[in-house]
């Protein structure tokens, strides 16, 4: 399925550090042939300190059991800087872990860096050794000790732009550390600060969330309340603009999502119309599913769509563990619509369509109407299933429709008072001038 792989598409947009559990998840699989993978790895980290795993990694490639020189070279220097940058850290974690001083720091970070330069000489230069000292550890591989490091040094540092990128490498660290807990923190932190920042440029801003939607994926599909928050997220204006601007093939995971999230069916009217606008920018089978489904109501181009759906997600690095839940989701949303649309349906038929055979299709059509209180009764002598027309009375389908009618006059009455007020002010501008 290398036709629907995303991890071209996606690399530019991740730290070389994330990009490997994809290589490696691409190998697993078989995907692309081995000798290029290993290629591409040892590429990939040739210009970290990971050392070791770059020597073996040159071995696979050369077959051969010895390791060059340069390795070892290289090692020593590695180990011998690390112990440098370890020994002015901890000159500065033994004040701050000092609990006399623990007691003293307050909120503001320039009165507690003048209290800790006045009583202990520690300046802000020595400070930012935390913040080198937890990139060095990050290019060695030690994502957990880098992590620590940073919250350290959050704490104390002053300078918004390192405090930034100080953000983004907790996060890249927590992920890497598989610690979902910490990197959602540090998702919700670093959006906050994104969106709160002066926008320098447009531009800018669009390249801060386009790399921010990437890294998030890993969090998002992860952490145990992570189907929700992408979807809360991925639709918020500036989000979703983000996507069809910059990523539409960040459609796969919003889809995915919320297909196997049956408490959020509601938002599936919006995504509806948003893989319909970008079905010329982007689409692959997850997408078309929806399509098949909700726009041309064609249920064997669901269906075949809903097999080649089982290949790509087992194929994708972050939805491979989402692939039962899809496929049974997705199952659900057929018969929901096939039912809405026949009056009468052969269940060998929709069997058929939600790919399963007669008898499991039997047994998933009783326990969907017995789940969802469907009024319907099974005739099992012609193996079908007669929905039971549904008439709404006249006075509650008024009742429904004129629901929102108070609301949405109240909010079209307060935006004409608002439009009023402005004018009125912009007249009397215009008069006293």
């Amino acid at each position: 399925m290398a036709d629907y792989d995303l991890t071209p598409r996606m690399i530019p947009y991740l730290d070389r550090h994330l990009v490997f559990p994809l290589l490696e998840f691409l190998q697993l699989n078989e995907i692309y042939p081995a000798k290029d993978l290993y290629k591409a790895k040892y590429d990939l980290l040739a210009k970290t300190n990971m050392v070791d795993f770059i020597a073996d990694l040159h071995k696979g490639i050369n077959e051969t059991e010895e390791t060059p020189e340069e390795f070892t070279r290289k090692r020593e220097e590695v180990l011998q800087t690390l112990q440098e940058f370890q020994s002015e850290a901890q000159k500065v974690l033994d004040i701050i872990e000092n609990p006399e001083v623990l007691a003293n720091l307050r909120q503001d970070k320039l009165q507690n860096l003048h209290y800790l330069e006045k009583n202990f000489g520690l300046t802000e230069e020595m400070a930012n050794t935390l913040y080198q000292l937890a990139q060095f550890q990050y290019n060695c591989g030690n994502y957990g000790g880098a992590s620590d490091m940073l919250y350290h040094f959050r704490i104390l540092s002053t300078d918004n732009e390192l405090n930034l990128s100080a953000l983004w490498g907790k996060l890249a660290s927590d992920i890497l550390d598989v610690n979902w807990e910490a990197a959602l923190e540090e998702l919700q932190r670093l959006r906050e600060t994104i969106d709160s920042r002066p926008v320098v440029s447009p531009l800018h801003q669009l390249q801060q969330r386009t790399w921010f939607i990437h890294w998030s994926i890993f969090v998002f599909f992860n952490h145990p309340k992570g189907r929700d928050d992408i979807i809360d997220l991925f639709l918020q204006t500036q989000y979703i603009n983000t996507i069809q601007t910059s990523c539409p093939w960040i459609l796969r995971y919003l889809t995915t999502a919320v297909v196997t999230n049956k408490r959020r069916k509601n938002i599936l009217k919006d995504l509806i119309k948003i893989i319909q606008q970008e079905s010329y920018e982007y689409r692959d089978p997850i997408t078309e599913f929806i399509e098949s489904l909700y726009i041309k109501f064609d249920f064997e181009g669901a269906q075949k769509k809903l097999k080649e759906c089982e290949e790509v997600l087992r194929s994708d690095f972050f939805l491979v563990a989402t692939k039962n839940d899809f496929i049974e989701n997705a199952r659900y949303l057929i018969s929901e619509t096939y039912c809405r649309i026949h009056l009468k349906i052969d269940i060998s038929g929709l069997s058929k369509t939600l790919n399963l055979s007669p008898e499991a299709g039997e047994k998933w059509i009783v326990n969907l109407i017995r789940d969802t209180r469907v009024d319907a009764k099974i005739d099992f002598k012609e193996n079908t299933v007669v929905m039971n027309k549904i008439h709404t009375p006249i006075c509650q389908q008024v009742i429904e429709r004129t629901r929102g009618l108070s609301f949405r006059s109240q909010v079209l009455a307060s935006t004409i008072e608002k439009h009023e007020a402005q004018n009125a002010a912009a007249l009397a501008e215009t008069v006293v001038e």
